[in-house]
This record gives structure tokens, C-alpha cells and sequence, in this order.
């Protein structure tokens, strides 16, 4: 009989992020864990290596890309304690983030035996949704 897992704390979720060097350069900080309804909330401030051009202020696609994945798969890294591999992931842009930081909030829409299916929204900090995305991760042991 296996006994159930306790879901990693935010100070714990932190430290794995931390140990990144990718994670820890883009600035990501849990705000919210909450294993119980299944969601984590991450922030990540803006850099001038983010920008889609020079001094715009503007978010590229590809770091904001990153924020959904990296952010969609820690919400099951949570209750299963472990990192998982990306098998796929999907990225709407809805509108551009220009001089804000990023507050990314992922929901685990399913966590099977074999497979977990995550959406995530990307907010501004006018709380106006930016991105939105679905990622799928296997969740095999």
C-alpha cells in the first residue's frame, strides 16, 4: 500500500525553482500554492532581455512562453514531488504586455496515471489577461 504525498509548500516549490539557473534568471516567485484546489500563482518582473525590441518594454512571445510552461508544470510538480517532462503545450497571445511584470496562474485540469493536462493565464498588471495557455505533461513515474 503506498501512502499519499504531502504536496510540496511554496518555500519548498521556491528552492526547486531557485536551483534552476533558466528559472532563477527569468525571476520566477510563487505568490500562491494551494494544493487543495489544485492552483499555483507565480509573478515575474520584466527584463530588458524580455523585450521584443530594444528599450520597447514590450514582452517577446518566447519568455512569456516559458513563464506558461515552467509555471504549468510546477502546479503538478506540487502534489507530485517531482519534475515532469513537457509532451505539449499551446500558447494564445491575447494582447501585448508593455511595461509590466507577469502574474501567471496555472490550474491542473487533470493529473492521471500517465498524463497531466494544466491551463494557464498570464495577467498584467492592470490584471487584464495577456496569454493564455494549456500544457500537457507526463506524469509517469
Amino acid at each position: 500500500m503506498s501512502e499519499a504525498l504531502t504536496p510540496l509548500t511554496s518555500v519548498e516549490l521556491q528552492a526547486m525553482l531557485d536551483r534552476s539557473p533558466f528559472i532563477s534568471f527569468m525571476g520566477l516567485k510563487v505568490t500562491e500554492a494551494d494544493a487543495a484546489r489544485e492552483q499555483l500563482t507565480m509573478t515575474c518582473p520584466m527584463r530588458p532581455e524580455f523585450e521584443r525590441g530594444t528599450g520597447t518594454g514590450q514582452w517577446h512571445g518566447g519568455p512569456i512562453a516559458a513563464i506558461i510552461d515552467t509555471v504549468g508544470d510546477y502546479v503538478l510538480i506540487m502534489a507530485l514531488r517531482r519534475g515532469l517532462p513537457t509532451i505539449n503545450f499551446r500558447v494564445d497571445y491575447l494582447r501585448p504586455a508593455i511595461k509590466t511584470s507577469l502574474t501567471t496562474v496555472a490550474r491542473v485540469r487533470r493529473a492521471g496515471k500517465s498524463v497531466g493536462v494544466v491551463d494557464v493565464d498570464v495577467y498584467d498588471d492592470r490584471k487584464a489577461l495577456v496569454a493564455v495557455g494549456r500544457a500537457t505533461y507526463s506524469t509517469l513515474a
